[in-house]
């Protein structure tokens, strides 16, 4: 069967990838600018092509540490080594990415399709309070995305991007971003899609543009992804992981022999046998204090604390105004409130529900709630994995639309 390839712009770690990846679709090129996250994105190729050549030891011992990453990329063809490019996509930079891509192209290789969505800062609700949204560069990132579908001219392309995107300017900058895409020759549609319709254990919600090559007498329809109920909850999907305190770093975990029906369920199990980054930051006595009374209020009354309800010699300001919910505890009972970047920062807002553990989740357990299987391996410092993770988009919701798009493009 002839192999559908694309290109994945705005890459991140490649939670995008990951689905259409799964659903069968070949990557030709990644493009993202964030050192940390091509790396990643290397790592992940690596699997994918030791996995299809049976030579997952290789893959395993450089996360056990028996190899360098230097030593992981002696494995891989030059095609695959070089499938990642690490550059901004701007007008001083997109001609050189053009070149790199085109060293993988030949007559048989044609760019299929074109996945991705710009950074989202500048549409978010949230950011709107902190930056110049009508001056803020990123808005016109749309352009650039726009500069490859002129290029390769794909028969389709799927753009991913916040809600708030659909209301930025009053609604003007979606205008302006479809009137973009018809002019190079795109029919439109967009869905709002929530994650947790499609096996992902958390509520997040993200505008899905599908654009078609037009074609006259050919009218595609936005490819819906079938629905997957979720089936657990969070508390059963971190059941097998070791309980941590702050701080505590446990690299390398070995699955169960038998592993849950939740990981599986779900896609999280680990192909390896083994989990990796199970690693969560350390707290102050007292964002301690504060944790240990946002869970034992959530998890006996169901109600998440306000700033307000602290106790005065626990709080750090004196602003009772604005930004109470500063503090969040994931429901282990049920699924998870939307995971972002944020959680870099600090873990006020995805406190555990273990009382026992009073944490922040750790790496693995953001991972899991963004649906990345454990063999899933982030590059970089805490910090920096917990970013990727937190901009991901889950490699789960990916793979729903990647099936049904499948079923069009072949």
């Amino acid at each position: 069967m002839k192999k559908i390839n694309f290109i994945d712009l705005f890459a991140g770690a490649g939670g995008m990838s990951e689905g259409f990846v799964r659903a069968g679709f070949n990557p030709i090129a990644h493009v993202e600018m964030n050192a940390n996250a091509c790396k990643t994105l290397v790592t992940r190729s690596a699997f994918h092509y030791l996995k299809e050549t049976n030579q997952l030891d290789k893959y395993k011992d450089y996360l056990t540490g028996k190899c360098t990453h230097e030593e992981l990329l002696t494995n891989l063809p030059p095609t695959v080594k070089e499938s990642v490019h690490n550059y901004e996509i701007s007008d001083d930079n997109i001609s050189e990415i053009f070149k790199k891509i085109d060293k993988n192209l030949n007559k048989d290789i044609k760019v299929d399709l074109i996945i991705g969505g710009p950074p989202c800062q500048a549409y978010s609700l949230l950011g709107r309070h902190k930056i110049d949204v009508e001056n803020d560069p990123r808005n016109v990132l749309y352009k650039q995305y726009g500069k490859f579908l002129k290029k390769y001219k794909p028969k389709a392309f799927v753009f991913e991007n916040v809600l708030g995107l659909l209301t930025a300017n009053k609604g003007q900058y979606f205008e302006d971003i479809k009137t973009h895409f018809s002019n190079l020759g795109y029919n439109i549609d967009f869905r709002v899609l929530d994650a947790s319709n499609y096996g992902v254990l958390q509520n997040r919600k993200r505008v899905i543009i599908v654009g078609w090559k037009a074609i006259n007498g050919v009218n595609h329809e936005f490819p819906m992804p079938d629905v997957l109920a979720t089936s657990t909850t969070i508390n059963a999907i971190f059941a097998d992981l070791p309980s941590l305190k702050p701080g505590d770093i446990i690299n390398v975990v070995n699955q169960e022999e038998v592993v849950s029906d939740n990981l599986k369920k779900h896609s999280l199990d680990s192909s390896i046998g083994i989990t990796t980054q199970h690693i969560t930051r350390p707290h102050n006595k007292r964002d301690l204090a504060i944790y240990k009374l946002a869970i034992e209020t959530w998890n006996t009354q169901k109600v998440r604390i306000k700033y307000t309800d602290i106790p005065k010699i626990h709080r750090t300001h004196n602003n009772t105004e604005s930004f109470l919910d500063r503090f969040k505890v994931v429901d282990g009972t049920s699924i998870s409130h939307t995971l972002v970047a944020h959680i870099a920062k600090d873990g006020h807002h995805y406190i555990h529900p273990d009382v026992n553990q009073c944490r922040s989740i750790s790496v693995r357990e953001a991972a899991r709630i963004q649906s990345f299987p454990d063999d899933y391996f982030f590059e970089g410092p805490r910090t920096a994995a917990f970013t990727q993770i937190g901009n991901a988009v889950p490699p789960l919701l990916a793979y729903a639309i990647a099936k049904k798009l499948k079923e069009k493009l072949i």
